[in-house]
């Protein structure tokens, strides 16, 4: 495994990180034949050192689960990364989305990073992961309707308390970033980055790397898409995020398993699957520093860390990128 230092801080985190969003089941059509804390123990077991998690993830179950996890393990060897600003229980703030929770109750999510509700969500995600300390706490989306410095005096107050060792974001924009930086250092900005999604090469990417901070990726299989087991026309269940999505459709899936097919050899000359060719591309990408990935069960998190067990030269990169020229959404 490899490891990535974040920012000026002393935090470091495993370059592949454990992403617990499916774990909570939220959004991914529930938790059944979910083994998260089985996953979590394998990954840690290839060295996957890092977990990144949410309150919203579930409503509180997957940092329930992550703390469940984390007992068994020497928690000076584990990163907790977690966050905050996403709130289901009140009603402040910018309205977000209206989703519903693992039982099928209709619930309004709400980005909300006030003073109050920052310090108070904190104490509940210590709670619920069991321990007295979070490694990076991260802005989960920006609110407009908060002063980004409210915000960041908020989580500073959290650092100097000793209960978060490094301030980050997420889905932050550049002038986000910029505004952020005049209250606190931020070591890292988490956004959604894949084959098929590569926006943040145009602006936070450079940023990022001019001012050395971390960029975190989450959805780098998106959503399992560029694993190529997804079919054309396969159907996802009510409450799974992937139903309806534009990069789902019929069209969509045949022009990217197209793609797929043709760096398929390449993963084989590794003795890879699909899917770790595309996680070993993405961190060989400029600027990017960490790949949140999620799985289920043991077996998953094995296959995901065994990405790091090969190289790419500069001409297999240079192949993939003509394969992908084109295709980006």
């Amino acid at each position: 495994m490899e490891y990535q230092k974040l920012g000026s801080s002393d935090v470091s985190v495993s370059r592949i990180t454990f992403g617990s969003w499916a774990a909570g089941g939220w959004m991914w059509g529930g938790t059944e034949q979910n083994d998260a804390v089985g996953a979590i123990h394998a990954s840690y077991d290839m060295g996957v050192t890092s977990i990144d998690t949410a309150p919203v993830y579930g409503m509180g179950l997957s940092e329930e689960i992550v703390g469940e996890a984390i007992k068994s393990l020497p928690r000076d060897k584990v990163q907790i990364l977690t966050k905050f600003g996403l709130r289901w229980d009140l009603a402040k703030g910018e309205f977000s989305m209206k989703t519903k929770d693992n039982h099928g109750h209709d619930l309004d999510v709400y980005r909300y990073a006030g003073r109050d509700s920052i310090i108070r969500e904190c104490e509940d995600s210590l709670r619920r992961l069991g321990t007295d300390y979070i490694d990076l706490y991260q802005q989960h989306w920006p609110d407009v309707t908060i002063p980004i410095d409210e915000t960041m005096e908020a989580l500073g107050r959290l650092v100097e308390q000793g209960k978060v060792r490094a301030a980050g974001v997420s889905n932050y924009s550049v002038a986000q970033m910029q505004e952020a930086e005049k209250t606190i250092n931020l070591v890292s900005n988490q956004m959604p980055y894949s084959m098929v999604r590569r926006d943040i090469e145009a602006d936070v990417v450079p940023y990022c790397q001019a001012n050395s901070k971390a960029i975190l990726v989450y959805s780098p299989l998106q959503l399992g898409l560029l694993t190529g087991k997804i079919k054309p026309g396969q159907e996802f269940g009510e409450g799974d995020l992937r139903n309806g999505h534009p990069l789902f459709t019929p069209a969509a899936v045949t022009r990217t398993n197209a793609v797929l097919n043709k760096i398929r050899p390449l993963a084989e000359t590794k003795n890879a699957t699909l899917g770790q060719l595309v996680l070993r591309w993405t961190l060989a990408q400029p600027g990017i520093g960490v790949a949140l990935v999620g799985a289920r069960n043991p077996e998953q998190a094995v296959q995901n860390a065994r990405a790091m067990n090969f190289q790419l030269t500069f001409e297999e990169i240079d192949f993939i990128n003509k394969q992908l020229a084109g295709l980006q959404a």
